[in-house]
C-alpha cells in the first residue's frame, strides 16, 4: 500500500476511465469497479486519504444519469460491492466526479484524436508516404473535440482544487489530457501537478507530423505540470529533446529539466508495475484452475510446448508479424509441427477506426493461412480466441513455455510482468527491444526485434530449445525484480518525488 504521510495535501487525480462504472440490468443499476492495475494502484491511494477525488469521465449512459443525479461528486465504497454511499461508509472508499461531455465533441477527443492521431504518432505506426492526411476536419477536431473537452476537464479540475483552499497535489494520467495542466495551472498556480504519461514518447521528429501549432499547443499544455513522468529514460529524454527542437526552450537533458519562465520542469521516468499478491490471489482460485486443467489437457500432453500471446488487437501489438514469425519456425524447423501449439488470447480493440477494424482482418487472414500450411493430424497449430477472460490469461500464463511480445512500440507491457510472476513452468519472455519491459526484464528474456521476422523465428526457437535449469534461472530473476518493484513502489516513488519539489 503507498505511504500516505509522504503529502500533505489534498488529492486530485484525473483519467479518462474511473474507478467505477455504472449500468442498468433486470434489477436495476450495477455498479462495477474499475479493471487494470493503475486504477487499483490509485484507488489504493485515494482510498486512504481523508481529501481525495477521482475526477473522470462519464463512459456509460448510467454513468452520465449518476452524475446529474449527483450534481458535483459522490462518495463510492469500492470493497467488499462497490456501491454509492449514503452517510458513512464502512469500508474504503473514493470521491469520484464523473463528468459529462457533449457527445460529438467527445467522439472528434476520443475517436479522432486520442485515438488514433496521438496513438498513431506515440507508437510509430504512420507509414508517412501515405498517412497521415490531416485535412480542415482534423484540425476542427482538434479545437472543437480534443481542446474542448480538455477544457471540460480541467474546469472540474479547477473546481476540485478550489474547493480544497486552492492547494492540492493533482495527478493528470496519460495522452487524453496533455491540454489540462497548463489550464490548472494558470487558474490554481499553487498546486503542486504531476502528468503521467503511460504511452511511449518518441523523439521531436515524429511530432513533426502534427501541425506545427497543434504540436506546441500539446507540448506547451504538459509544461504547465511540475513533473511529467513517463515509464522509461528513454521516453524522458525525448520528451526533454521535444521541448528543446520543437520549442526553443533551455534544457538540462543530463538532468531531464526544462525551464519555461520562472519555472523547471522535470521530466521523470518510473516503470509501472503489477500487483503481486492480487496476482497471487488469482493463480490461487479454483476458476483459474478449471481453466488450468482445460489448457494442459488441449496443449501440454505428450510433451508437447506452448507458446502465449496475450494482447489487444491494436497494430501497435504487432500481432502479424508475431504470427508469420511462428509460421517461418515451424517451416524450418519441421520437426516442431504438431508440439508446438501458439495460443493467442486477443481482445478486440477500437473496432470503430478503420485501421484496426483493417488489421483485425489482417490477423484472421494470416492465421488461416498458417493453420492450412501447418495442420497435422487434425491439430491446429495456432488457437486464436477473440475473448476477454483475465483468469483464462493466467492460467495460460501459469503454464507457457514461451510468452511472446513483440510490439512495434509499448509503454511498459503488463503482461510480461504478470507471466514473471505467475508462470510455474520455466517460461521463457520473448520480449519487443521496443516494449518499456526491456529496459527492466531484457536481460532475463530473448530478445525480439519486432520487424525481423526471421529474428523473431530464431528467438523463438532458441527460448523453446533453452535448458530447463537456464530457464528456471531467468524467470526467478524476472520475478524478483517484478516484485521488489511493484505497483505500490511505482505510486510511492512519484510521491515521494513529489514531496521534495513541494517542499514537505
Amino acid at each position: 500500500m503507498p505511504h500516505t504521510d509522504v503529502l500533505d495535501l489534498p488529492l486530485v487525480l484525473l483519467s479518462n476511465r474511473g474507478p467505477v462504472t455504472f449500468d442498468r440490468d433486470a434489477n436495476g443499476r450495477t455498479v462495477n469497479r474499475g479493471a487494470g492495475g493503475l486504477v487499483s494502484a490509485l484507488a489504493g491511494l485515494a482510498e486512504h486519504l481523508d481529501d481525495a477525488v477521482w475526477v473522470c469521465g462519464a463512459a456509460t449512459e448510467e454513468d452520465a444519469v449518476v452524475a446529474r443525479e449527483a450534481q458535483g461528486s459522490l462518495l463510492v465504497q469500492t470493497h467488499p460491492i462497490p456501491h454509492v454511499v449514503e452517510g458513512e461508509p464502512d469500508g474504503p472508499s473514493i470521491r469520484v466526479r464523473l463528468v459529462v461531455t457533449d457527445p460529438a465533441a467527445y467522439a472528434d477527443f476520443y475517436s479522432v484524436w486520442s485515438n488514433p492521431i496521438l496513438w498513431f504518432v506515440q507508437h510509430g505506426l504512420y507509414g508517412r508516404s501515405l498517412s497521415p492526411v490531416l485535412t480542415r476536419a482534423e484540425h476542427d477536431a482538434f479545437e472543437n473535440g480534443y481542446a474542448a473537452v480538455n477544457r471540460v476537464y480541467a474546469d472540474a479540475v479547477v473546481d476540485e482544487v478550489r474547493a480544497r483552499g486552492g492547494k492540492a497535489l493533482v495527478l493528470l494520467q496519460d495522452y487524453h489530457f496533455y491540454l489540462v495542466a497548463e489550464h490548472v495551472r494558470r487558474q490554481c498556480p499553487d498546486v503542486v501537478l504531476t502528468h503521467f504519461v503511460h504511452i511511449p514518447w518518441p523523439g521531436p521528429d515524429e511530432w513533426r507530423v502534427l501541425p506545427a501549432d497543434i504540436r506546441e499547443r500539446l507540448l506547451f499544455g504538459l509544461l504547465g505540470s511540475d513533473v511529467v513522468g513517463f515509464h522509461t529514460r528513454r521516453y524522458a529524454r525525448n520528451f526533454v529533446l521535444c521541448a528543446s527542437e520543437l520549442l526553443g526552450l533551455p534544457t538540462d537533458l543530463d538532468a531531464l529539466t526544462i525551464t519555461v519562465g520562472d519555472r523547471i520542469v522535470r521530466a521523470r521516468y518510473y516503470p509501472i508495475s503489477v500487483d503481486p499478491a492480487a496476482l497471487d490471489a488469482t493463480l490461487a482460485s479454483e476458476e483459474v484452475a478449471a481453466h488450468v486443467a482445460m489448457l494442459r489437457y488441449i496443449f501440454l500432453d505428450d510433451d508437447r510446448q506452448l507458446i502465449l500471446r496475450v494482447d489487444r488487437t491494436d497494430p501497435s501489438k504487432n500481432v502479424v508479424r508475431g504470427f508469420l514469425a511462428f509460421g517461418t519456425l515451424l517451416d524450418q524447423h519441421p520437426e516442431l509441427v504438431g508440439k508446438v501449439s501458439f495460443l493467442a488470447l486477443l481482445q478486440p480493440s477500437r473496432t470503430d477506426v478503420p485501421e484496426y477494424a483493417d488489421y483485425i482482418a489482417l490477423i484472421g487472414g494470416v492465421v488461416a493461412e498458417i493453420n492450412a500450411r501447418h495442420t497435422k493430424e487434425g491439430r491446429q497449430p495456432i488457437d486464436l480466441r477473440m475473448v476477454e477472460d483475465f483468469p483464462l490469461a493466467v492460467a495460460a500464463y501459469s503454464i507457457c513455455d514461451v510468452l511472446m511480445v513483440n510490439a512495434i512500440a509499448d509503454g511498459m507491457n503488463l503482461v510480461a510482468k504478470e507471466v514473471a510472476v505467475v508462470n510455474r513452468r520455466g517460461g521463457v519472455l520473448a520480449l519487443s527491444e521496443t516494449a518499456g519491459a526491456h529496459e527492466e526484464l531484457g536481460e532475463f528474456a530473448v530478445t525480439l526485434h519486432p520487424f525481423d521476422t526471421q529474428q523473431m523465428a530464431d528467438a523463438l526457437y532458441e527460448a523453446l530449445t533453452m535448458p530447463m535449469e537456464e530457464r528456471h534461472r531467468r524467470l526467478a530473476a524476472a520475478a524478483e525484480q517484478v516484485r521488489t518493484h511493484d505497483v505500490a513502489r511505482w505510486l510511492n516513488d512519484q510521491l515521494n518525488d513529489l514531496r521534495q519539489i513541494a517542499g514537505i
